[in-house]
């Protein structure tokens, strides 16, 4: 080929067995050798037909690539004349992207987040796929999904502005109507939906109250252990974190004071402590809001599975005795319903819905609206309500499951009792390592959650946490049958 024909483009190499379309490979590698100087500013590209020919693809494949890179300016075209790498381009230096591994200069990172790194707690481990004892997934097997589906269908076919449009700043009215009357019903919150917003996921929603409360190193009260997401998420807006010691009656108020009795933010797990599971007494309930009210502090209170009781009433929410307005109540529909979902809550007290107001009207915002409208019929339907009964049917009697199973652990582990959610604790013998336990029975294809991934800071007890939620009866007696036979327990 002569040079007059453009550029020789034969050493580019197309993949037919990939996903990405010839065409978008197309125009990565023409845009590759752009940005890596392969095809220098003003050197000109082959007719479309004769570069169809040489890397063995259509023309419109061709123009299209072709067209993509003119539309970014990195090709100009000249009528009757050619197509040609853009000048603009010959000083600019530019360089492909380094390859994954590749050495060089880390962009700078704020102050806030670069300080919290180190303290972040890790999350590769969420949960995909339920098996035992993976923590964190509700019983998806157990979804009504033919119910969902109908409600989907249904609301995809209403009004394109319903449906597309940004919807409303702090959540569907239809969606806060329905939490708020749910809250009643269940936990005896007294509460309008003006005080409900709505949030992508309970994670989501802790971010937005440290974003609006703290200020860079404000001290925050976090149970130790305690859980990792709402630790990150505060962590990432600059708090300073105080680990508070939990024992059988919830967070220790005293222990919390003496470490730092000007706190701003209290985070509490009371209806079911993640991940030891145990419930706030009442006692300490009120201590915990009378340290608030002295220290002119608030209180997230996380109440992440409190639908899922096994006993004879639900579990009380603190939000519930809270006479002063310190409470900010988060819920989410990650384990009532399903983790991808994305959507959450905030109930706040009254005076401070103004605050949030302004904040979502301004910046921030929430879920698709299809996605609040199908839950918001999902709850006034009543299907809602009867998925929580069968749930809790459902997660009781795959606990029992899993404490018949344990019946023959070795004594190097005791598992706890729970009347709650879908995870329960069990603590180690002196000298048995944790990790090594975790290791040994990933190894079998069991996952276990070492105690010590929930701690702010060390503990003198190991153990592990056993999700029960998404296990079968008979995928928990297999991995029972594992743990037995672990060398590390024996």
């Amino acid at each position: 080929m002569k040079h007059a024909a453009g550029a020789l483009l034969s050493s580019i190499r197309l993949d037919r067995t990939l996903r990405r379309s010839v065409s978008v490979q197309l125009y990565m590698a023409l845009r590759d050798m752009i940005l890596s100087g392969a095809l220098r500013a003003g050197e000109r590209l082959p007719a479309t037909r004769t570069l169809a020919k040489e890397v063995g693809v259509s023309r419109t494949t061709v123009i299209d690539a072709i067209d993509r890179l003119v539309a970014e300016g990195m090709l100009v075209s000249r009528i009757g004349a050619g197509t040609y790498v853009s000048e603009t381009l010959e000083n600019q230096h530019l360089t492909t992207p380094p390859s994954e591994g590749a050495g060089g200069r880390q962009p700078r990172l704020s102050y806030v987040i670069s300080h919290a790194e180190p303290a972040y707690a890790r999350r590769a481990w969420l949960p995909h796929k339920p098996r035992a004892f993976v923590t964190a997934l509700p019983a998806l097997d157990a979804f009504p999904m033919a119910h969902w589906a109908r409600l989907s269908a249904r609301h995809l076919r209403g009004g394109r502005g319903d449906v597309m449009g940004y919807g409303q700043p702090k959540g569907l009215a239809a969606l806060r109507r329905a939490i708020a009357t749910h809250l009643s019903a269940l936990k005896g919150i007294r509460c309008h939906p003006e005080q409900v917003f709505i949030t992508s996921g309970a994670q989501h929603a802790f971010s937005l109250i440290g974003r609006l409360l703290l200020n860079p190193g404000d001290r925050v009260w976090m149970e130790n252990p305690g859980a990792s997401g709402a630790r990150n998420a505060l962590l990432s807006e600059g708090a300073e974190l105080v680990p508070v010691d939990v024992d059988g009656q919830g967070m220790v108020v005293s222990d919390g004071l003496a470490k730092a009795p000007h706190f701003r933010l209290a985070f509490v797990t009371p209806s079911h402590q993640q991940p030891l599971g145990h419930v706030m007494s009442l006692p300490r309930r009120l201590e915990l809001l009378q340290a608030a009210e002295q220290a002119q502090a608030l209180i997230i209170e996380d109440d992440y599975d409190g639908e899922f009781y096994f006993g004879n009433a639900p579990r009380p929410a603190l939000h519930s005795i809270d006479a002063n307005g310190r409470v900010l109540y988060v819920g989410t529909f990650s384990k009532s319903l399903f983790p991808s979902l994305r959507l959450g809550f905030v109930l706040v007290p009254e005076r401070m819905v103004a605050a949030f107001d302004g904040m979502f009207n301004t910046w921030a915002s929430g879920p698709s609206t299809a996605t609040q409208a199908i839950v918001a019929e999902f709850m006034d339907e009543g299907h809602f309500a009867t998925h929580i009964r069968l749930m809790r049917q459902l997660y009781k009697a795959r606990y029992e499951a899993l404490l018949e199973a344990a019946r023959g652990l070795p004594e190097s582990i005791g598992l706890q009792e729970t009347t709650s959610g879908f995870h329960t604790p069990a603590f180690l013998a002196p000298g048995v390592d944790e990790a090594e336990v975790v290791a040994q029975a990933a190894q079998q294809g069991v996952t276990l959650a070492p105690l010590a991934r929930y701690c702010l800071s060390p503990i003198p007890q190991t153990g592990l946490v056993f999700g029960f939620g998404c296990a079968t009866p008979e995928d928990i007696a297999r991995g029972m049958g594992i743990l037995r036979d672990l060398p590390v327990l024996r």
